[in-house]
């Protein structure tokens, strides 16, 4: 049989998971999301990332938003299932919940409020890879989680079993080219690099990158998975033609940061009536006007 294709690649698209005020997840919401992710034939399925609001989530309404996207991917894409949290123990939990309700894969961040030295990481990745035989990635998200993983570190976890790729951040200088080839050069074949920083999609799926993990996939998956096939393609003026309708909606991420600016584009575009959890406020008002016109500048908006 040939060899299944890794979930890391391609695009992986992060959509939001609308809740209340309580933190219940509205599973409905939630499924309209993700079949335009399916839809639009991504290549995965994001679930409790960053956008997806992991953090601010219980147990057991994690364990709800995975069966709903379960039950509505129904196999189509792989769904790649977020299960950071502060304890190891607990992430091992969410870990085997995720693979007891039929995710594919795990995203995993270094989640912690004392800072962690390298081989606490090492230890907390090790153990939560072994919690499941599920392929699980590295979140190496330092803007959030305040933990930066050197290229050792990497190359270190890259041998631990189960643990399949990285999810990396927009190198400095955008030296895309250079930071892939050091990190292959330090990992087995197969062990697949993606990137987020949606401003620097392009550039990196242009230098080789195996994947694109995206927020603005999570709502318009149609223009994202464009940008993807051009890029992957070689074909760099179409790439940069696709690339130029998002930034608008890029430079809102940067000034107001991209969760609050996913949720006010969703409402607008009427897909949820979600606010982002306290206590992330959502965007004022006078922000809208340029939400709505930055999505209006996407054809499936």
């Amino acid at each position: 049989m040939p060899k299944a294709k890794s979930p890391f690649t391609g695009l992986s698209a992060f959509p939001l998971t609308p809740a209340d005020e309580s933190g219940r997840v509205d599973t409905a919401a939630l499924q309209g999301l993700l079949a335009r992710i399916v839809e639009a034939k991504a290549n995965s399925i994001g679930l409790l990332g960053s956008t997806g609001t992991y953090m601010y989530l219980t147990r057991d309404e994690r364990r709800r938003a995975v069966a709903a996207a379960v039950e509505c991917v129904a196999g189509r894409l792989p769904i790649i299932v977020g299960v950071g949290a502060l304890r190891t123990d607990e992430a091992g939990a969410l870990a085997r919940d995720a693979a007891s309700a039929g995710a594919d894969a795990l995203l995993l961040a270094p989640v912690s409020y004392t800072p962690l030295t390298e081989e606490e990481a090492f230890q907390h990745f090790s153990t939560v890879a072994a919690a499941t035989d599920l392929p699980l990635c590295i979140y190496n998200n330092p803007s959030t989680t305040h933990f930066t993983f050197s290229e050792n570190l990497l190359s270190r976890l890259a041998d631990v079993p189960n643990i399949a790729a990285v999810k990396m951040p927009l190198p400095g200088e955008m030296d895309f080219s250079g930071e892939l080839a050091r990190l292959r050069n330090r990992t087995p074949a197969g062990f697949a690099i993606g990137y987020s920083g949606d401003w620097g999609a392009t550039d990196a799926l242009l230098a080789g990158a195996d994947a694109w993990y995206s927020v603005v996939g999570g709502l318009f998956p149609n223009a994202a998975a464009a940008l993807v096939r051009a890029a992957t393609e070689g074909d760099r003026a179409e790439a940069a033609r696709l690339d130029a309708m998002f930034v608008p909606l890029w430079q809102l991420f940067k000034g107001h940061g991209s969760l609050r600016v996913m949720y006010a584009a969703s409402n607008l575009l009427g897909l949820s009536a979600a606010v982002p959890p306290r206590p992330v406020l959502p965007l004022g008002s006078e922000i809208l006007p340029a939400v709505e016109a930055a999505i209006a500048a996407l054809p499936e908006a």
